[in-house]
C-alpha cells in the first residue's frame, strides 16, 4: 500500500508562485510514474502534469505548459510541482497520484494511489 501526502498549497496573488510537494510512503514510489491532477469547484478533476518513474519524461496539460514544472526525487520518495505565473483559473484542489506503471498516464482511472489533496487559491 502506498500513501501519498500533498503539501504546499495556499493563497497567492495572480502572478505568484507556489511549490507543492507529494511525499510517498513505502518502497514502491520509485517504480511508478507520478501525476498531478486538479479539481476546481463544479468541474471534473483534470490531468495537470505527469513524470515517468525514471524522471526522464514529463507531460503537461496545455493550460500549464511553460508555467508549471514537475520533478521527483526518488531518494526522498517525493514529487514536486513548481507553479509559476499563477492565474485565478489555476484555483483548485491539487492531487498527486501514482499509477501501477512507470509510464505517464493522463486519465485518472489509470491511477491506483491518491493523496488527499491540497487547496491552491489564486486571487486576482
Amino acid at each position: 500500500q502506498v500513501h501519498l501526502v500533498e503539501s504546499g498549497g495556499g493563497l497567492v496573488q495572480a502572478g505568484g508562485s507556489l511549490r507543492l510537494a507529494c511525499v510517498a510512503s513505502g518502497e514502491t514510489f520509485r517504480r511508478y510514474a507520478v501525476g498531478w491532477f486538479r479539481q476546481a469547484p463544479g468541474k471534473e478533476r483534470e490531468f495537470v502534469t505527469g513524470i515517468s518513474a525514471s524522471g526522464v519524461t514529463t507531460r503537461y496539460a496545455d493550460s500549464v505548459k511553460g508555467r508549471f514544472t514537475i520533478s521527483r526525487d526518488s531518494a526522498k520518495n517525493t514529487a514536486y510541482l513548481q507553479m509559476n505565473s499563477l492565474k485565478p483559473e489555476d484555483t483548485a484542489v491539487y492531487y498527486c497520484a501514482q499509477p501501477l506503471t512507470p509510464l505517464i498516464r493522463d486519465t485518472e482511472d489509470t491511477y491506483r494511489y491518491w493523496g488527499q489533496g491540497t487547496q491552491v487559491t489564486v486571487s486576482s
